[in-house]
């Protein structure tokens, strides 16, 4: 474990050595977690992810494409027309019957309760 004795700064600001950033990976504008301990502070990185939003129009395409079923499709399209939006409007991306299955398997999206954000 490295260490170092650094200086609180006007502000209450803390310059990383390089050494110990490089280590850890951290870059200018990461985020990073201060958190009072019994034995001291403790600074930590924070991951972030990006979160993905979906128009209603992407939810109703993603699941009308993925439907596996006759009773999913119908489903799906009951679903859509609670949203507020018409199916035969994405008519686009259609689902093809193929072997008693629909099928389209460039989108997963879970079927039923499956939960699209």
């Amino acid at each position: 474990m490295e260490s170092a004795t650094i200086k609180i700064g006007k502000r209450g600001t803390l310059v990383i050595p390089s050494q110990i950033r490089q280590s850890y990976g951290l870059e200018d504008g990461d985020l990073i977690s201060v958190e009072g301990r019994q034995e001291g502070i403790l600074l930590r990185p924070v991951v972030t992810l990006p979160v993905e939003k979906y128009s209603p129009e992407d939810k109703a395409r993603f699941l009308l494409a993925n439907t596996v079923t006759e009773e999913d499709h119908a489903w799906a399209v009951a679903e859509v027309r609670r949203m507020g939006l018409d199916p035969e409007a994405f008519a686009d991306r259609p689902s093809r019957q193929r072997s008693g299955r629909w099928h389209d398997a460039k989108h997963v999206v879970e079927s039923r309760g499956g939960a699209v954000v």
